[in-house]
C-alpha cells in the first residue's frame, strides 16, 4: 500500500493514513495507484473530508469520463484552457498530461497549457475552448449568440450544458488548488511525452 504524498498544499491538515480511510476510499485509491502510478495530490488533499472526496470524486468522474457527447480529450482540452487562463499550476500541469495522453501529441499538450489559440485546432475545438474561456472570464456577457455558435459547429445543448460544467467545474477546482498552493505530483511532468 502506498503512502500519502509527502507535500500537498500549503495548509496544515493531516491527511489521515490510508489505512484509516473507509474501504471504499481505499479501493478508490488502490485504482488511482494502478492505473495512474500515483495517488493525485488532490484526491490526497481531499481525504480529510471523507465526504467531500466522495462528492468530489463522483463529480469528477461524471463529468470527465461520464457519458457525454463531447470526448474525453475535449473535457480535457477544456480542463487545460480554463487553468491557464486561472494560472492554476496544479491543473494545468495534471490535465495537460490528459491532453497528451488522450492526443498522443505531446506538443498539443504543451500549445494548450501555453495558449490553445496558437494551436491548430478544429472550428468544433476552438468554439468549445472560446465559449469555456468566456463562461471563465465574464459568463455574465454570455448571449444566446455564443450558444448558437456552439450549436454551428455541432454541438447539441446537452453538450453546451456538459462544457457548461466542465468549465464551471474547473473554475472551481482551479481556485482551491490555487488558494492553498496545492502541488500537481511530480510524476504529472513525465507522463505521455
Amino acid at each position: 500500500m502506498k503512502s500519502q504524498p509527502a507535500y500537498v498544499m500549503a495548509l496544515d491538515i493531516p491527511l489521515p493514513p490510508r489505512a484509516e480511510l473507509p474501504e471504499d476510499i481505499q479501493k478508490y485509491f488502490s485504482k488511482c495507484d494502478a492505473k495512474l502510478g500515483m495517488l493525485p495530490n488532490v484526491l490526497a488533499a481531499y481525504s480529510h473530508n471523507v465526504e467531500q472526496l466522495r462528492t468530489f470524486s463522483r463529480f469528477y468522474n461524471t463529468l470527465m469520463v461520464g457519458e457525454s457527447g463531447l470526448t474525453e480529450l475535449e473535457r480535457e482540452m477544456i480542463a487545460v484552457a480554463v487553468s491557464s487562463t486561472n494560472h492554476c499550476f496544479y491543473c494545468q500541469v495534471a490535465h495537460g498530461a490528459g491532453v497528451r495522453e488522450y492526443s498522443c501529441d505531446p506538443v498539443l499538450g504543451e500549445l494548450m497549457v501555453m495558449n490553445y489559440r496558437a494551436a491548430d485546432l478544429e472550428p468544433r475545438q476552438r468554439a468549445m475552448l472560446d465559449f469555456a474561456i468566456k463562461m471563465t472570464v465574464a459568463s455574465y456577457t454570455i448571449v444566446e449568440s455564443d450558444r448558437q455558435a456552439l450549436r454551428d459547429v455541432g454541438f447539441s445543448d446537452k453538450d453546451i450544458w456538459d462544457i457548461a460544467n466542465v468549465a464551471g467545474f474547473y473554475n472551481m477546482t482551479n481556485r482551491v488548488a490555487s488558494a492553498t498552493n496545492m502541488q500537481p505530483n511530480p510524476e504529472y511532468h513525465k507522463l505521455y511525452r
